[in-house]
């Protein structure tokens, strides 16, 4: 049964096991408040865990001031580990779990705890404000600051969408956390030699900071990467199928006592194949598959090898459309039909040999999969900020995807990837400060351009929950 207390001064949940005697802990620490976790805190209590959910600081019943990856989740977090190991029914072993911002505590006190589940991690102030790549990440920093950042409690109004178009960047809102979002800087991640599970979904806006927090883990690790969103099962991606459907509170379990009981060593897991029914192991190259710019039998050039990259009518993430006339704003161009069907599993890329007219230029790739019917849906994306000429590449992100025969492949490359990216300026000023906005003209030599993909044949089929608990 939950009860509230106070843990380190912070509004707590409390739910011990039936059985009487010491226990194993989880504890989960959210600003997205504590009551929303009950069910889940009964769920461990009923496999023999102690269970907490606390309110971070300055978030809904708990006392103080609210900033967001602050150093206050280092702090409170360790008070709370060490409350929970000085309780009777504790038997000194600590899990540190969340999701999303959930997920960064957890990982603030990683050195302290026994063991890691991050799922979905946000994992600091930068990493979440900016791609690995350069670019902003607009809308939604923006989504999730006009609900969160500097409230207690959520927004109860949505965001107006036009305030994305203002200038400069860091008067998009009116919140007094707003502007200091984008003068952060990257940190080491925390990080300690205990078993780490990692959770995400190909759908989710930082699938690769979770695959990339799981290939640089020093410790065991497990890598779980389905067919989902940022809210994981709950949110199945149209390619997820049976297959895909997981009890993930029963995976926690039992990932959790192999980890506490020392029985994991190494680091491998599983990730779906979306459109089949399909898991395969996680962390196995496979060798890219080039299709080359204008070759024949590889990506057919439409039109745009020239075009124009206005920030006051950039191309939009939100929208497939393309449009068929006036001044190109988008290199376009499309494979032939599949004759066959495709497997793709691993990291793909753009290899870019373009050039920009100003001083800084935004390149977005759009990988976009066109069903025998025409109808199309978004397989992949990246964006990286050039300031100078020549060859580079574009990551595009982790694909777990079966294409069936008859697909085609359109490739957009475009300057700009607008309202989920912030608009390059072009003047080479700093894109979260500039109020001017000009105009750039792109060549894209389809020559030494190629789209690279893991195209994966033969690879073996796993049971994902027995990856993840051995």
């Amino acid at each position: 049964m939950n009860r509230t207390v106070r843990v380190a001064g912070l509004a707590t949940d409390l739910c011990l096991p039936a059985s009487p005697g010491r226990h194993p802990a989880v504890v989960l620490r959210t600003p997205y408040d504590r009551r929303r976790h009950r069910a889940e805190l009964r769920g461990w209590a009923a496999r023999g865990f102690a269970a907490l959910a606390q309110d971070v600081r300055g978030r809904y019943a708990s006392p103080g001031d609210w900033h967001p990856y602050g150093g206050h989740e280092a702090e409170d977090g360790s008070a709370t580990l060490r409350w929970v190991r000085d309780q009777g029914w504790s038997d000194g072993r600590v899990v540190a779990a969340g999701a999303s911002y959930g997920a960064h505590c957890a990982l603030a006190v990683a050195a302290e705890a026994d063991a890691v589940i991050a799922a979905v991690p946000a994992l600091g102030l930068a990493e979440t404000a900016r791609e690995a790549t350069g670019p902003e990440r607009l809308l939604a920093r923006a989504g999730w600051w006009w609900e969160h950042g500097d409230r207690r409690v959520p927004a109860t109004t949505p965001l107006d969408p036009s305030a994305l178009e203002r200038l400069p960047l860091t008067g998009v809102l009116d919140l007094p956390g707003w502007p200091g979002l984008w003068r952060a800087h990257r940190r080491d991640q925390p990080a300690a030699p205990v078993p780490l599970l990692a959770v995400g979904g190909t759908r989710d806006p930082f699938a690769e900071d979770t695959a990339r927090l799981w290939r640089r883990w020093p410790g065991p690790a497990r890598l779980l990467l389905g067919p989902w969103g940022h809210r994981l099962t709950a949110e199945p991606a149209p390619e997820a199928r049976p297959g895909h459907r997981l009890d993930l509170g029963a995976v926690y379990v039992g990932w959790a006592r192999a980890a506490l009981g020392g029985a994991l060593t190494g680091r491998h897991g599983a990730v779906a194949l979306g459109g089949s029914d399909h898991w395969h192991p996680a962390g196995h190259p496979v060798p890219a598959t080039p299709y080359p710019f204008g070759a024949p039998g590889g990506l057919r050039l439409l039109h745009g090898a020239e075009f124009v990259a206005d920030p006051e009518r950039p191309v939009r993430s939100d929208t497939l459309d393309v449009p068929r006339d006036g001044v190109p704003d988008r290199c376009l161009l499309a494979t032939p039909p599949l004759p066959r069907p495709v497997d793709l599993l691993g990291p793909a890329e753009a290899r870019l040999d373009a050039v920009a007219d100003t001083p800084s230029a935004d390149w977005a790739v759009r990988v976009v999969a066109l069903d025998p019917a025409g109808r199309a849906e978004p397989l992949a994306a990246g964006i990286v900020r050039r300031t100078r000429p020549g060859p580079f590449r574009v990551p595009l992100g982790h694909l777990a995807r079966r294409l069936p025969a008859g697909t085609r492949l359109r490739v957009e490359v475009a300057g700009h990837h607008f309202p989920a990216h912030a608009r390059n300026p072009h003047t080479g000023e700093d894109p979260v400060t500039a109020t001017r906005l000009a105009a750039s003209r792109r060549t894209v030599r389809t020559r030494g351009s190629a789209l690279a993909l893991p195209v994966v044949r033969g690879a073996r089929r796993i049971d994902p929950v027995q990856e993840i608990q051995t």
